[in-house]
């Protein structure tokens, strides 16, 4: 990470020391700073003099400094993104007050109260990115974000920021022209000829996109440059073939030029493509460096697979393709993209060396997977109280959230106007998983919701299976954040019916056949594991579960206690203590879990429990 990206976090106390180490693993502040007399830091970590973004601190390590906080934003103020700081707003506002510049220019500014229960973005709200800093701090610590810009106050889009959460690049335009006519209730023009149009179904867009508008400022989503306020998408994707040794001068000359003749924006360059054979070239990865463009390679035999207008012989006799710029342009370019400008060829002047081809294929609406992310949040059973705070974070930061309709409602308390839900029907997981995929690979930031915990029979197995079916390059960022399944909250609720071995078998056989499940029912029961069953019983599979009960009655006495658990974690919740025997099959739904204890489960005092010792064993201190 460069000095100018850095987000730094301070206090004006020593007792803000552990809510720093907090954003600091987080990674919500990329270094920290404590006053030069804290004691808070182990002995083993000795913080440093701070002396600067180049300045080693703990232990090697230059993430912790020791400085005063006018020391801190005297260094880094022009160099720095953000800084978050915990203290009261006035004292902070008078301490930043020195440094300020201008709106287009002063780094985000985000105030904590000590307890970390509010989180105000005091500076650079929009174009800095405070709120959104201020949503992701509130978000890991189930605080609240304090957004008094008017954009948010009113629930409407803050043009001169919302597109970043869609992948886009703001470009040229009077952005506070804009702003300070939306406020007013100007009208505004929206011109969409690239990118998604998925943000169009915005709570917050809803008032931009009414019927009849013929005037007002215009609002242009497009890979052009021009007149009004723009934001470009990434759909340009440059291919590049270039002789051994090529001057870094004669590509950027290529690229600025064919840009400019087009009229096309260099923010709507998703990344650079070439032969893997030039993957290695000091020219290209300076220039990916330098634009801060992804580089991707692609091998011979995938190029040559391309059609192409103006395939070369000489070029394919050396590399084994008859194309390198427009066909690794075409293929980069993910679906349906189509050529901008043909192959176009730059020799060397004065001083320079070598010689390149260029290219720059569109695609049809955005692709940059490299830049998109795709979050499978476990939404826990249901109540929002039992949300983790990891998951909580990955919602607050997605721009859409997909899912089946029942889970996204009971997330809906925390949707904000500016982010998107897509809702799927229950039988539909691999439409919903590829939805998903698609919006990441666009280069969103996405969450696919599912029940309980995503990895226990929830969306993170489909959607991985979907995610390494893709090319290696086209592969958005993949995480998996759990929840609290409907087994943890059961056994909760229950007592302690797990404290010895136990297994869980779906009884629904519309991915598993019904002789597998038997099988793994008969395992269950001839080892005496306690047994939760998810799936138990539907309309139009209502024998199941009393099979399963015959199985588990082979092995176990009657009186085992059974724990139904119907709507866990929501307003309906319902629990009810049954035995094996006497188990009310037809109370059983969909929406309920069975728990079946082992043969030494017992109910005592309206709690289920299973001892942790096993009749036979002998119980040693651990």
């Amino acid at each position: 990470m460069t000095a100018q990206a850095l987000r730094w976090g301070f206090g004006l106390g020593p007792s803000s020391f552990p809510l720093l180490q907090r954003l600091l693993q987080a990674g919500l502040i990329d270094r920290l700073v404590l006053p030069p007399q804290s004691i808070e830091a182990e002995p083993s970590q000795q913080l440093v003099s701070f002396g600067g973004s180049d300045t080693e601190g703990v232990s090697g390590d230059p993430d912790w400094h020791r400085a005063t906080a006018a020391e801190l934003l005297a260094s880094e103020w022009e160099r720095s993104s953000a800084f978050v700081a915990i203290g009261a707003c006035g004292a902070i506002t008078r301490l930043i007050a020195p440094h300020l510049k201008a709106k287009a220019k002063d780094p985000a500014v985000v105030v904590l109260d000590p307890l970390g229960r509010y989180a105000i973005p005091l500076l650079g709200g929009h174009g800095a990115g405070a709120e959104q800093l201020s949503l992701a701090i509130a978000a890991l610590l189930e605080g609240q974000a304090v957004l008094t810009g008017s954009s948010s106050g009113q629930g409407r889009l803050a043009l001169d920021s919302f597109g970043r959460r869609w992948g886009w690049r703001r470009g040229s335009g009077d952005w506070d022209s804009l702003m300070k006519s939306v406020a007013r209730g100007g009208p505004i023009q929206v011109h969409q000829p690239s990118g998604t149009q998925r943000w169009q179904g915005l709570d917050g867009a809803t008032a931009l996109l009414e019927p009849g508008r013929s005037a007002g400022l215009p609002l242009v989503i497009s890979a052009e440059r021009g007149e009004g306020c723009r934001w470009h998408p990434p759909c340009l994707w440059l291919g590049i073939g270039c002789e051994r040794g090529t001057s870094l001068g004669l590509l950027e000359r290529l690229i600025d030029t064919s840009l400019s003749e087009l009229g096309l924006a260099p923010e709507a360059v998703a990344g650079l493509a070439s032969a893997d054979r030039k993957a290695d070239e000091p020219a290209l990865l300076q220039l990916a460096t330098r634009r801060g463009w992804p580089l991707r390679c692609f091998d011979a035999a995938k190029l040559a697979a391309v059609t192409v207008p103006n395939p070369s012989e000489a070029v394919a006799r050396e590399l084994g393709t008859a194309s390198v710029a427009e066909a690794a342009a075409l293929l980069a370019a993910g679906p349906g993209p189509q050529l901008k400008l043909e192959k176009r060829i730059e020799r060397a002047r004065g001083g320079e060396q070598g010689a390149a081809t260029l290219a720059i294929a569109q695609t049809a609406s955005q692709w940059a997977p490299g830049q998109g992310q795709l979050h499978l949040v476990g939404s826990g059973p249901g109540s929002l109280d039992l949300l983790t705070a990891d998951a909580r974070r990955a919602l607050a930061e997605s721009t859409v959230w997909v899912g089946y309709g029942l889970y996204l409602d009971l997330l809906e308390p925390l949707r904000r106007p500016d982010q998107l839900r897509s809702d799927g029907k229950l039988t539909l997981e691999r439409e919903r998983c590829a939805e998903a995929l698609e919006l990441a690979c666009q280069g969103l930031t996405v969450a696919l919701v599912s029940s309980g915990d995503s990895g226990i029979y929830g969306m993170a197995g489909l959607a991985l299976e979907q995610w390494l079916a893709l090319e290696p390059g086209d592969r958005p960022g993949f995480t998996v954040h759990p929840g609290i399944s409907a087994l943890q909250l059961a056994a909760a609720r229950a007592g302690a019916p797990l404290m010895h071995d136990f297994c869980t078998v779906s009884l629904s056989d519309r991915l598993t056949p019904w002789p597998v499940i038997e099988k793994r029912l008969k395992a269950a029961a001839a080892g005496d594991f306690v047994v939760a069953l998810y799936n138990p019983r539907s309309l139009g599979r209502d024998w199941q579960l009393g099979r399963a009960r015959e199985l588990l009655l082979e092995h176990r006495p009657g009186s085992t206690p059974v724990l139904l658990a119907r709507q866990l974690g929501r307003a309906e919740e319902a629990l009810g203590l049954h035995t094996l025997a006497d188990l009310p099959i037809e109370a059983v739904d969909m929406l309920t879990l069975v728990l079946i204890g082992n043969s030494t489960s017992r109910v005592e005092a309206g709690r289920m429990v299973t001892p942790r010792g096993y009749p036979g064993a002998e119980l040693a201190t651990e």
